[in-house]
């Protein structure tokens, strides 16, 4: 479209400072500065650039916009309202209050138009680039000659914290590597943070660091000039790698006492400032009005629903000539949605697991799963850490991901955090489901996106292995002691630690066929015996927690996970021999079995008996099941560097320890 006359945008670009210092004054809360600052920027992309359908916020070819500095958040509020989301005025006027749409930072699901929830620094970025990796990949895999139904952009808005923040490296050195050339990101180079001027925290040279990395950088960009700023996206556009535009600007712009200072950043501009905002603006409309000419000026619903509409005629002519590609792009962007093959796979390969009652480390228990699926299951989208010889979760005939080709085999390197936070950003756009491998020890590099994940309730697969001091000679550095109940207080996140194969496989079988939340998997390095519990075994892994031995009389209850298992096993026949009838719990995944009926949970773990819990970590969570008369064989200190066998003998994972202790609790 051709560009309105300079004054015009300035004040559509106006309006936009005036929403944001008006919703902020409202709710005596907020951060003003960035939205001020960026507010130019943000009219030259969303009025002129940005493909986007207000009436249809999830159109499969919009444009994806990624606020990452996400404490500016009324920034995109106001151009979301303005451009014709369902996100009306008194929404606005709610700002950051209880049960409002417009909450302190963008949170998905919410917020019609928000693409994913920002607000720790870095992680928007990182979500951004796993978004544009998503689009590059469908498009290779969906694309034919005349018939591109995969072709849109990611921008991205991000600030000096973003820059701060380590998972910025990680994030943007893979979006280098992968030639993502959809992928625009937008520096607010304001040099001010909430401490103040930025030059004495932050001496990066962000240009040169970015070049490094493999991407165009556009330099020096005035942040206020429409001109420079439309010749900067052009330019962009035009890129065949990602591309960071460096934009000056002033944090506040427009207000004529706090412009270019720490005081603008996070607070509210208060009534005698925000006067004379409105007089250096030029701007007479009342608090949270806007003239009508503005209105229409950033209405993009007859805009955003040509485009739509152009784009649905292209894939309907694709459908025609490409029926099956069609369809399984289709079912590949409702997401959730499993293929009959797939589904008929799953369950295959929890059988053949129970079937083969073979001893095997559950690392190498998950791979096989894999190989067996993975077939059948084309949006599996894997990957490791700099870990795939250990974590297993290559496949047979997994492709790797090269910078110039296809795959679905990620090799992140060493960067479990912006692994996590990709993947975070490949679910958020959808087509495929992402997993990706690590230590379990590093599961602390990567937890604050674990966190996001779990608060955007995303599908994610996150594999953990080496999941206990069984791992052996790396030592205290490398293992795990309070990681597994660390994960387990995080909300809505999904913690499976199973015992063998068969229970590995249901862990991946609930995980893959989860829809509203990620999951993780403990693995073991060690092999495991299979625990033999009949044919109906498999539907109650699923519940979470199960008997896997019961016995007349039973006067005890052991509860354990993963390799600790075995123990409880060998420990209840210790016990058996002396007369002593013990009931032994698997309990793989505490959150599934949460969500079972009290009934059933008091089944599986009866009050009126005494309780031992066993696993290989802190004893945390546990004291919820044994009760304060019960007792936890645990590990409340980090381990040694020694042999496994060594390890557990000396650290009390033994049958003769755990019988012991049960012994204790009739005494």
């Amino acid at each position: 479209m051709p560009h309105a006359p300079d004054p015009i945008r300035r004040r559509c670009a106006n309006a936009l400072r005036m929403l944001a210092i008006d919703a902020v004054q409202a709710a005596n809360s907020g951060h003003p500065g960035m939205p001020m600052g960026m507010a130019d920027i943000a009219e030259a992309l969303w009025r002129h650039h940005l493909k986007h359908d207000p009436a249809d916020p999830q159109w499969p070819d919009r444009d994806r916009f990624v606020l990452s500095n996400g404490h500016g958040s009324m920034l995109l509020y106001a151009l979301l309202h303005l451009s014709g989301y369902d996100l009306p005025m008194d929404e606005l006027k709610r700002f950051r209050q209880l049960g409002s749409r417009t909450p302190g930072h963008p949170e998905v699901h919410m917020t019609p138009g928000v693409e994913t929830t920002t607000g720790p620094l870095g992680q928007g970025l990182a979500n951004a680039v796993g978004m544009a990796l998503a689009e590059k990949l469908l498009a290779q895999e969906f694309n034919r000659p005349g018939h591109d139904i995969v072709d849109h952009r990611t921008w991205v808005f991000l600030g000096d914290g973003c820059l701060m923040e380590g998972i910025s490296h990680e994030a943007c050195s893979l979006a280098g590597t992968w030639g993502l050339n959809k992928l625009v990101a937008f520096y607010d180079d304001n040099g001010i943070s909430i401490d103040g001027d930025v030059k004495g925290w932050f001496g990066d040279d962000t240009p040169a660091r970015f070049e490094a990395y493999g991407w165009t950088v556009i330099r020096n960009v005035d942040g206020h000039d429409f001109a420079a700023l439309d010749a900067a996206i052009a330019q962009a556009r035009k890129s065949g790698r990602p591309v960071l535009v460096c934009c000056r600007t002033q944090i506040g712009h427009g207000s004529p006492n706090r412009a270019g200072t720490a005081d603008v950043h996070g607070a509210p501009l208060g009534e005698a400032e925000i006067a004379l905002v409105r007089q250096a603006l030029d701007w007479d409309a009342p608090p949270f009005e806007v003239p009508a000419e503005l209105r229409q000026a950033w209405d993009a619903v007859e805009r955003g629903g040509a485009q739509r509409r152009q784009w649905q005629q292209r894939f309907d002519a694709y459908a025609r000539a490409f029926p099956e590609l069609a369809a399984e792009f289709l079912r590949r962007r409702a997401g959730g949605t499993l293929r009959e093959d797939t589904a008929a796979a799953l369950a295959r390969a929890v059988l053949d697991a129970e079937r083969r009652a073979a001893k095997v480390a559950t690392r190498k228990a998950s791979q096989e799963f894999l190989d067996a699926v993975a077939p059948a299951m084309p949006e599996l989208l894997g990957g490791s850490a700099d870990l795939t010889g250990s974590n297993l979760t290559d496949w047979k005939g997994s492709r790797p991901l090269t910078g110039q080709g296809s795959g679905n085999h990620v090799h992140y390197g060493v960067r479990e955090f912006g692994m996590a936070a990709v993947m975070n950003g490949v679910a958020l756009h959808g087509g495929y489901k992402p997993f990706g491998g690590t230590f379990l020890t590093f599961s602390d590099y990567s937890r604050n996106a674990l966190r996001m994940s779990a608060l955007m309730r995303l599908p994610v697969v996150h594999v953990f292995t080496h999941d206990s001091i069984g791992l052996g000679e790396d030592g205290p550095t490398h293992q795990p002691v309070e990681h597994a109940h660390s994960l387990r207080l995080i909300p809505d996140l999904d913690v499976w630690r199973p015992a063998d194969a068969t229970e590995t496989a249901v862990a991946w079988q609930q995980a893959l066929q989860r829809g509203d939340g990620p999951s993780c998997l403990l693995l073991s390095r060690q092999a495991l015996p299979h625990a033999d519990g009949g044919q109906e075994r498999a539907d109650l892994i699923a519940r979470g927690a199960y008997v896997l031995r019961g016995a007349r009389d039973e006067r005890v209850v052991l509860i354990a996970t993963g390799s600790e298992l075995q123990l409880a096993l060998a420990a209840a026949q210790r016990l058996a021999d002396e007369g002593i009838a013990a009931r032994v719990v698997s309990a793989p995944c505490l959150e599934v079995f949460e969500r079972q009926d009290e009934a059933y949970r008091r089944s599986v773990i009866p009050r009126h008996l005494p309780r031992l819990a066993i696993e290989a970590g802190r004893s945390g969570l546990w004291w919820k099941y044994v009760g304060e008369d019960g007792d936890v064989v645990a590990l409340e200190r980090f381990g040694e560097s020694a042999p496994a066998p060594a390890l557990l003998e000396h650290f009390g994972f033994t049958p003769q320890a755990v019988a012991e202790r049960a012994r204790r609790l009739l005494a």
